[in-house]
Parts: structure tokens; C-alpha cells; sequence
């Protein structure tokens, strides 16, 4: 177990991390996948990054990055919404060098019950900032990936990958976003994406709404997922456990132990 823990990510806000569980992370050799959203952004200078981003990095601990997402529109109609998005994401880009992530991870966004009669147009903004985006993440030598959270269909969202591929941005897959949002099931995403797949986001639910719950305590098929992945490529991708609560932790551990193939 002690092994696996070097090979994922988990998954802390940076005000938690911050205010509460920095000691537990490093004490523990947990690599994190820091969230950094208006809050942190707004109320904690750099040198406040600066600080927890050393004592990682003098640990050998891997980092990856999650940007703001909340009420945040990568492909908004409105120039002004669409700036504020922009903005929150240059605040984020900041940071980058500091924290030498392996992936910043953001959500791609799209929801047809929102943008269905603006799809393409919506589409053509994204890409817009996306291309922005993944080149300048690229050029500080991490890779971003785009997260499934609304998506119905793995085709909202392969139009990115195949348009950005100079950008090297990949696809996060979030089991529990497509097992409570998409229409589809999982082996139709994996099969049209599989090969973007750069990073996965591990937790469970039952089917009706976003849990979090530990891997193995709803209905997702964790297994067939990782036999699929693992006969496509010697390595695995980008790993990241998402539990909301500490007692989820642990019972997640033991079960990706169980089904990991590499």
C-alpha cells in the first residue's frame, strides 16, 4: 500500500491544506492534487504558495493542480463572463512555476441543457481559451487536461483533443461525473477517449448524484476500466483519489490496490 501511495495523487483544497492537513500530507508522503479556486486566489499571497509548494519539493512529492471552476464559463457567450474566466485562469497560470505541477486539470464545462442552441459557437470559444491555455502550461513544462463534469456524450468534449493535440492537452476522466451526468455509459466513453485519457479522478456513486464516496461503496466498474487502460498502455495515466471525507481515504486505497494491473 505503502508503494501505491507514491504513484497517485489526493485530491485537497489549498485552504485545507494550508490551514489543517500540510503536516498529515507530509508526514503521510501523500502527492496532492492541490485545488486552487477564488478563495485561495483572493486570500493567500504568493509567497504563502511559495512556502507550502517548498516543502513538497524537498520531499520529492509529485503535485499536480486543479484550477478554478466554480460559475466560471470557458465558452461563455457574454465578453465579460468570458474575461473573468480568462482572469481566473492568468491568476492560476501564476502559480504554475511555483508549484511545478505534472497536470493542471480543468473543467471543460459544457452542459447542453445550457448550450445546446449555442453549441458550436460555444464550442469556438473554448477552444479559443483552451489553446491559449494548454500552450502556456505547456511552455512551463506541465500538461493541462480537461475534466468531464456535465457532459452527455464523450463527443462534447473530443472535438478539444483532437483540435489541441500541438498544445498536448488530455482528457481527466471523472468516474463520478459520467457515471451521475452522461447519458452514455462508461465503456462507450472509454472507447472514444481512451486514448486522450491523461488523467483519471477516482470515486464512486450510486448513479443519482455526485457522492464522492469511496471506490468500491457504489456502481462503478473501476475494474473494467483498468483492464481497458492497461492493455492500451504500459504505464498508467495520472491517478488522482477524490474523497470528500477522510473516511473514504482509506477504503479507496485498498480497493484501487486490488484492481491495480501495472
Amino acid at each position: 500500500m505503502t508503494e501505491l501511495l507514491g504513484k497517485i495523487q489526493v485530491n485537497i483544497p489549498f485552504t485545507m491544506l494550508y490551514e489543517s492537513y500540510l503536516d498529515r500530507f507530509l508526514e503521510n508522503k501523500l502527492n496532492p492534487e492541490i485545488g486552487i479556486d477564488a478563495i485561495a486566489l483572493d486570500n493567500f499571497s504568493l509567497s504563502d504558495f511559495e512556502a507550502i509548494a517548498k516543502q513538497f519539493h524537498e520531499r520529492d512529492l509529485r503535485i499536480t493542480l486543479h484550477a478554478p471552476f466554480m460559475d466560471l464559463s470557458p465558452g461563455s457567450m457574454d465578453p465579460k463572463i468570458w474575461d473573468v474566466t480568462r482572469n481566473r485562469f492568468e491568476q492560476m497560470l501564476q502559480l504554475v512555476p511555483v508549484f511545478k505541477p505534472v497536470t493542471v486539470v480543468c473543467h471543460s464545462g459544457y452542459d447542453e441543457r445550457r448550450y445546446w442552441h449555442i453549441r458550436e459557437l460555444w464550442i469556438e470559444k473554448s477552444l479559443a481559451l483552451w489553446s491559449w491555455l494548454g500552450r502556456a502550461i505547456c511552455d512551463e513544462g506541465s500538461v493541462l487536461v480537461l475534466e468531464n463534469v456535465y457532459e452527455n456524450h464523450p463527443d462534447d468534449m473530443r472535438v478539444f483533443f483532437k483540435t489541441l493535440v500541438a498544445q498536448g492537452v488530455g482528457f481527466c476522466l471523472d468516474t463520478g461525473h459520467q457515471e451521475v451526468f452522461s447519458q452514455v455509459p462508461l465503456k462507450t466513453w472509454i472507447k472514444h477517449l481512451g486514448p486522450f485519457i491523461g488523467q483519471l479522478h477516482l470515486h464512486d456513486n450510486h448513479g443519482t448524484q455526485d457522492e464522492h464516496l469511496a471506490m468500491g461503496q457504489g456502481v462503478i466498474n473501476f475494474r473494467m476500466l483498468f483492464e481497458y487502460l492497461a492493455a492500451i498502455r504500459q504505464e498508467p495515466p495520472v491517478i488522482t483519489l477524490e474523497p470528500h471525507t477522510e473516511e473514504a481515504f482509506l477504503p479507496s486505497l485498498e480497493y484501487l490496490e486490488k484492481i491495480w494491473p501495472w
